[in-house]
Parts: structure tokens; C-alpha cells; sequence
């Protein structure tokens, strides 16, 4: 039976609220403002980074939380909840789904995506996995380890699949044709005909993030396109 979280985000559109460090809306009460926002807008979840924003936002919104914790780890590129102690905290903060990174590359301390998946379930026997995925195969695994959720997240940001402006949605529908565990299609989705097409190619629901939460990067899309255009003739 599909767990009522889950159902909840079926063709829905979950907001990712996150903000680093050298960010302008850096910060647990601006994050929470937004996740705030995006509920009044219709949204059926939010994505969040670190414990404080989880926990800012799990006060001001009722939405289902996907939480994570970006942490950098000499040796390894994985820093999307890395390890189990990032586990536990976004677990702590209130997460109802805890996000990971589930590609091939090392993990911090050697630790395998299968013994991270064996501990979580151990510990947090009810807590739902996100996992995470870059490519078609990474995807295929996590699934076979039990993930309740794959997400196309990480596709451009290995150095092994695509490097490509536009979403991965050939990723979304080879992972969806398989029938066997919610695709959620995240990363660089920009528009609406996108997020159209990748529900359209399989996906449960999209997760749309620097489109609607970071405005320093709308802001730059909009000069950039006015940058390219001819300057029109005097007179």
C-alpha cells in the first residue's frame, strides 16, 4: 500500500527552500517564509536543507518535509546527507522523508549506499528514503536496496551523466517505465512546458527549486536573455 505521504505528492509540484551560507535569503526564518509561500501556492511538499530550516519551516507549515544536510567530507564528492549522523539530525529536526545522496561515487568512511540503507532501516524503521540518483543505473539500485522514492536530482552533477542545461527527462521516463517506485523529477527545471513534460514522461511529481526560490538566479536568466538581444536601431 502506498504510504499516505506519498500519495499526498502524486502529480504535485514539491518546492525545494534552500538558501546557502553566501546566499541573500540565507537564513531558518526566510526559508520557513517561503515554504510558507509555496504552501499558499498549492504545493504538496517541501525540500529543505540542514536541521534549523527544517525545523523553522515544520513550525509554520503543515506540508510534508523532505529534509537533507549538505556536508562536505574530505575524500568523497557525496555531501547530500553523506552520512548516518546527518541521518539522525534531519530526523530529529522533524523530516517525514529524509533525502540522500544515492549515486556509485565513495562515500565518506568507506561506508557502502547499501550499509547506509541497511542502518537507516535498523534504526528508523518507518522513516521514508529519497533517494537521490544521477544516472539510469544508480536509480535501478537504489530501488533494488528499498528506496521509497528515487529522484533525478543528481543527473549533471556527477561527472559521469549528462552535463546538459535542461532537465533530465529521458532519465524520469526510463526510470518510471519500470513500474516499481515513484520517480521525482528535480534539477533544472525552468518552466512550466518542463515540468509538463516531465509528469507527462512518468514522473509522480516534480520538485522545483532555484525557479522559484532563489530570485538571484531568475534575476540573472532574465539579463542574460536582454544581454544576448541586438541592441534595436536609434531613431
Amino acid at each position: 500500500m502506498t504510504h499516505s505521504i506519498i500519495a499526498s505528492f502524486q502529480n504535485g509540484c514539491i518546492v525545494s527552500c534552500q538558501a546557502l551560507e553566501d546566499e541573500p535569503l540565507y537564513g531558518s526564518d526566510i526559508m520557513a517564509a517561503m515554504a510558507k509561500a509555496a504552501e499558499q501556492g498549492g504545493a504538496v511538499g517541501i525540500r529543505a536543507n540542514t536541521p534549523a530550516d527544517i525545523r523553522a519551516i515544520k513550525q509554520v507549515t503543515k506540508l510534508p518535509v523532505i529534509g537533507l544536510y549538505k556536508k562536505n567530507y574530505p575524500g568523497s564528492d557525496v555531501y547530500i546527507t553523506p552520512t548516518m549522523n546527518e541521518i539522525r539530525e534531519v530526523i530529529a529536526a522533524g523530516a517525514d522523508i529524509v533525502a540522500l545522496d544515492a549515486t556509485k561515487q565513495a562515500r565518506p568512511g568507506g561506508v557502502t549506499l547499501k550499509q547506509l540503507f541497511q542502518q537507516i532501516r535498523e534504526e528508523y524503521p518507518h522513516i521514508l528514503i529519497l533517494a537521490d540518483v544521477s544516472v539510469y543505473e544508480e536509480g535501478v539500485y537504489a530501488m533494488d536496496l528499498g528506496a521509497d522514492l528515487v529522484s533525478t536530482t543528481l543527473s549533471g552533477y556527477t561527472p559521469y551523466s549528462p552535463q546538459q542545461k535542461d532537465p533530465d527527462i529521458d532519465l524520469v521516463a526510463r526510470l518510471a517505465a519500470l513500474n516499481r517506485t515513484p520517480i521525482l523529477a528535480e534539477g533544472r527545471i525552468w518552466t512550466v512546458e518542463q515540468c509538463q513534460e516531465s509528469l507527462q514522461q512518468g514522473a509522480y511529481a516534480v520538485i522545483i527549486g532555484s525557479a522559484i526560490t532563489r530570485p538571484q538566479e531568475i534575476t540573472k536568466r532574465f539579463v542574460s536573455c536582454i544581454q544576448e538581444l541586438k541592441p534595436l536601431p536609434k531613431g
